[in-house]
């Protein structure tokens, strides 16, 4: 995965999202802007480079990964899992 900055204004949104995106592939939420000029864009880049620098792989908590193996279960066993 690469590493991204992802800037996004949803439909009807008055504010801007922005996320940084690690080499792992991991989510870094930056915070909402109501708008983005060039100082912002400046300070972005280098909250991004930060995060990138001192990247690290999350551990995969004990209760996700048993919540996981569960799903599997019910798939290899032909049943959808549900929300319900």
């Amino acid at each position: 995965m690469s590493r991204q900055i992802k800037i996004n204004k949803y439909q009807g949104n008055t504010h801007y999202t922005v996320k940084v995106i690690d080499s792992y592939g991991q989510e870094h939420h930056m915070g909402y802007y109501l708008h983005l000029d060039e100082e912002d864009n400046i300070e972005l880049e280098k909250r991004a480079e930060e995060i990138w620098s001192n990247e690290t792989k999350r551990e995969i908590s004990t209760l996700s990964r048993a919540i996981k193996n569960c799903i599997d279960i019910d798939i290899s066993i032909g049943r959808e899992p549900s929300l319900d």
